[in-house]
């Protein structure tokens, strides 16, 4: 059950001067927040889609979804919300039938609550250590830390926590399972990586590179990013902030590869493959936090902003 609106407390939404002044939201226009969160982003494009733009709002998190309607249910016959994962978001778009759409969003970054929310297992102190974006999945974090091998597990920590540590990280967890709580692995990790000075907790990576696979956050991104451009329409604006090297790596990727028509190596002097552009880049450098807004909200300071618009 969601606490009352009045007891919440709402993650600030990244970036948000800039989402809107790229996506530029005016009267009547649709959108699509494919990772809702708080609904930091979906509120100020609603309040500025007045009377009539809808938005369609997904999120993985059952209990993320709850809350964001809380903050949102005063524009209920303009919204329409799904626990979906973005993975999803050709099918979610159908079933709304939100049309033609404007604009879309996806912030990758995890909200304030669900990192200090006990039950998640996000903090190095919880007792939990599940990791689940939505509850309803099978697998958890402490099924992973448990159940997988040495080498998987060193893969994981290395390629989705780029931790030079991983294998050192891998062989204390299998020496001290089972792991019962968050709390108990940030312990062991410290022990197999001990902490100096004010460096940040050398359990950082280890717990993000769970989450990541726990959720499948790669695969989903990779999943969504291919078939976007199939079901958009011409003048649509994709507006996409990674916090993850990893991750603003594929976006950057996919963006670059669809700016352009031929993909044929510089050897070939015919093209061959046929690649026609598909997006043209609104942002060609990267767009990071102000000083200002990394003052009142540290959380984003890793944030990276991609932006293009479908040809």
């Amino acid at each position: 059950m969601v606490a009352s609106i009045d007891s919440l407390s709402y993650h600030k939404p990244a970036l948000l001067k800039e989402v809107l002044q790229i996506l530029n939201p005016r009267s009547n226009n649709n959108f699509v927040d494919a990772t809702l969160g708080d609904g930091g982003h979906a509120l100020a494009i609603l309040d500025s889609t007045l009377p009539n733009g809808r938005l369609l709002g997904l999120d993985a998190d059952d209990q993320g979804v709850l809350r964001a309607f809380e903050r949102l249910k005063k524009y209920e016959g303009r919204l329409c919300l799904k626990n979906y994962n973005f993975s999803k978001l050709e099918q979610a778009v159908s079933e709304s039938k939100i049309s033609p759409i404007s604009g879309i969003l996806f912030d990758l970054g995890v909200s304030s609550w669900q990192l200090d929310s006990a039950d998640k297992g996000f903090s190095f102190t919880d007792n939990n250590l599940d990791m689940r974006f939505n509850s309803s999945q099978t697998t958890n974090a402490l099924d992973l830390i448990n159940n997988l091998g040495q080498k998987e597990l060193s893969s994981i920590i290395y390629n989705y926590g780029e931790d030079p540590n991983a294998n050192k990280i891998a062989r204390a967890i299998l020496k001290y399972r089972p792991i019962i709580s968050a709390k108990h692995l940030t312990e062991i990790i410290q022990l197999a990586v001990p902490r100096r000075g004010k460096k940040t907790n050398p359990a950082t990576r280890t717990f993000q590179s769970l989450r990541i696979a726990v959720n499948n956050e790669m695969d989903n991104l990779e999943l969504v990013l291919s078939s976007l451009l199939q079901f958009l329409n011409k003048g649509t604006r994709i507006v996409i902030i990674a916090y993850h090297s990893l991750e603003d790596r594929i976006v950057k990727n996919f963006m670059r590869k669809e700016a352009k028509d031929c993909l044929c190596p510089t050897t070939i002097l015919i093209c061959q493959c046929g690649h026609k552009k598909k997006i043209e880049l609104i942002n060609k450098r990267v767009i990071k936090p102000q000083q200002e807004e990394l003052f009142n909200n540290p959380r984003v300071r890793s944030a990276r902003l991609r932006a293009c618009e479908v040809l």
